[in-house]
This record gives structure tokens, sequence and C-alpha cells, in this order.
């Protein structure tokens, strides 16, 4: 499922219109976005968590040149499902 057809769904089972489908969804990603940036995590009861990881510093090899490269640290936006949202798929 692309994005189009995630909002046409969404759009169908809200009784919204696509247009006010599509408002509604590119708000939610950029609110969750700059949330993220603050490094605030953020739970949805029954659904999940999105969080910031920090990602440590690492010699990567680049696959070209079989050269060895410096990585640097960095920060990793991750989400994990809640355990009753998994019972939902799982019933």
């Amino acid at each position: 499922m692309n994005k189009q057809q995630f909002i046409k769904a969404f759009a169908d089972k809200a009784q919204f219109t696509q247009k006010d489908a599509g408002i509604a969804f590119d708000a939610m990603v950029a609110t969750i976005a700059d949330t993220l940036k603050t490094e605030e995590k953020i739970q949805i009861a029954g659904f999940g968590t999105f969080e910031m990881k920090k990602r440590a510093a690492r010699e990567g090899i680049n696959p070209a040149t079989k050269e060895k490269v410096s990585i640097p640290a960095c920060n990793v936006p991750s989400f994990k499902f809640g355990n009753s949202f998994k019972d939902t798929l799982n019933s």
C-alpha cells in the first residue's frame, strides 16, 4: 500500500474527503517529526511508541573500494508497536 492508497482507505474509514485525510496525515507526520527533533518520546496507547535512539560512531567498509570508512554518531527514529496492537494482528 502506498501513501495515496493509505489516504484513500483512511478517508473511507473516517468518512473524510481524501483531501481532508491527506491534510490530517501530513499534519500527523509533521507533528511526529517535530516532536522527535526535540528528542521527546511519543506514546500512543493501543498503537506504539515513537522515539529517537542514539547510534554510536563506528567503522564501516566502502563496498566499492573495500576501504575502511568512519561513520559518525547520529540519531535515528525508532518505532515499537505496543502489545495490544500486536495482539489485534494475531487474533
